[in-house]
């Protein structure tokens, strides 16, 4: 029996960077559903993703904890990989960590997309600064 992955991508204004989060996830998951979920875009994030082959679906709460449990909610699969829609994820390890699921050798599987190239390659304004004062407010406060 052939078993289900469903990539999931929560987006709010991703039009920049969505067609190539869905392309490299589709080269390295083929027979994965690509689901995106708009949360209130206000650009052509939907379209661009609807060209792009996925499957888009809407989550009218804003926030991105209302649209994480609408995926889990909704969407039935024997694997989930959640990504951004900002392309801060590499999709170069997806089916090596799909498959630690699939064989039952992992309940879960959690990627590391800050050891990478996330600080230089994320453009959006300020974004960089706000991780950095949010992960230095997290150590102070768990004396790390």
């Amino acid at each position: 029996m052939k078993q289900k992955i469903a990539v999931l991508i929560p987006c709010y204004n991703e039009s920049q960077t969505i067609e190539k989060v869905i392309n490299d996830f589709k080269k390295v998951l083929p027979s994965a559903d690509i689901y995106v979920y708009d949360n209130n875009s206000t650009d052509n994030t939907v379209e661009i993703a609807k060209n792009a082959g996925a499957i888009v679906c809407y989550e009218y709460r804003q926030g991105k904890g209302n649209v994480i449990r609408s995926m889990f909610r909704d969407i039935e699969a024997d694997c989930y990989i959640m990504i951004d829609g900002d392309d801060t994820y590499p999709s170069e390890y997806a089916q090596e960590m799909c498959q630690l699921i699939l064989d039952g050798k992992a309940d879960m599987v959690i990627g590391d997309r800050l050891s990478s190239t996330y600080f230089v390659e994320n453009k959006r304004p300020f974004h960089n600064f706000g991780n950095r004062i949010v992960r230095f407010l997290i150590n102070k406060l768990f004396k790390n």
